[in-house]
């Protein structure tokens, strides 16, 4: 006889595990796509595609046996009516299939994640139109923020990537610190970012709309709240982002750079730049951090561990970092 603490804790551990199932479901109803599973480029449609052939394949050897095992074991339990053969050791058939379809499944594993290697390669270019040239963004993993610099723009963001849709996007990675993870789930290929090394990602949107990305490395305290927002969008808005960036961001001077460089998350580093009397009340997801003027060849300086070229910052175009506030989104 059960004592009854001991039903209340069952109960107790069923109703916590029901709780935590049910959140994991809900977070797949989420109006934002965060996993790959829900693909909105061609690169997170592969990984899909490439995930379930390999559940179908290993589905092959664990469905028998899951199926199986229950049959057996009531089969030919203890008292039942089927056939006792105590000298039974060999079967040809039980061991051709036995070893034959594990070792069959085993390399048809191999050769599609070899295949699927090779074709999800992040530093294979994606095929386009030829009239459709790539967007590239040089990418900087800070404590704990990340910075995204357009060089043909001439523009940069903190923990904000704006893209036109349906355009290939080259990037290029490193980090101003520890190593880190750079991660789109809704795009597709997590690749890692390091010190004095350069890593590239190749991704493409399919979709409109408001992406999460994150760091998925461990790097200290602050690295749970090291993610960014991946904004879609169609080719104006995205030049007009370019234009208003252009004309209304700050200058990230010696200032904003030691303090993009000190340990701290995006949200505080938008407030330590806002001026005397702004409205800190404003929403985090509202409020911006973009630069209109840059240094040259901030992203190569910053892999070498040189200091940054600040007199090729526009002379007529520079401004005072703390009067400039953060621009709103496209």
């Amino acid at each position: 006889m059960f004592h009854p603490l001991f039903h209340l804790r069952t109960h107790s551990h069923y109703r916590y595990w029901s709780i935590g199932l049910l959140a994991i479901w809900l977070s797949g109803c989420s109006e934002h796509p965060i996993s790959f599973l829900d693909p909105q480029g061609p690169i997170a449609a592969a990984q899909r595609h490439q995930l379930g052939v390999i559940i179908g394949l290993t589905s092959i050897v664990v469905l028998p046996v899951l199926i199986l095992t229950p049959w057996l074991i009531v089969r030919y339990r203890y008292g039942s009516r089927s056939t006792y053969r105590p000298h039974w050791g060999f079967s040809k058939l039980a061991d051709i299939v036995i070893w034959g379809i594990p070792c069959l499944v085993v390399v048809a594993l191999a050769v599609v994640a070899w295949r699927g290697t090779l074709a999800l390669d992040p530093y294979r270019p994606l095929s386009g139109s030829e009239d459709v040239k790539p967007l590239r963004v040089q990418v900087v993993g800070f404590d704990w923020k990340w910075l995204f610099i357009y060089p043909d723009q001439g523009i940069a963001t903190v923990n904000e990537l704006v893209v036109p849709v349906h355009r290939p996007l080259a990037l290029k990675l490193t980090s101003a610190s520890v190593m880190q993870g750079f991660f789109i789930p809704a795009l597709g290929s997590q690749i890692d970012v390091m010190n004095r090394m350069v890593t590239q990602l190749h991704l493409e949107a399919d979709n409109q709309g408001e992406f999460p990305g994150k760091n998925m490395q461990y790097n200290g305290k602050g690295f749970h709240h090291q993610h960014f927002v991946t904004r879609v969008v169609d080719d104006s808005a995205f030049q007009n982002f370019v234009t208003r960036t252009r004309e209304s961001g700050m200058t990230l001077g010696p200032r904003v750079f030691d303090r993009l460089m000190a340990q701290n998350t995006g949200r505080a580093l938008v407030q330590s730049l806002e001026p005397p009397g702004a409205d800190n009340a404003t929403p985090e997801g509202d409020r911006r951090l973009r630069f209109g003027h840059l240094p040259a060849n901030l992203f190569d300086d910053i892999v070498e561990h040189a200091t940054p070229h600040w007199s090729s910052i526009e002379s007529g175009g520079t401004r005072n970092d703390a009067s400039s506030s953060p621009e709103a989104r496209p």
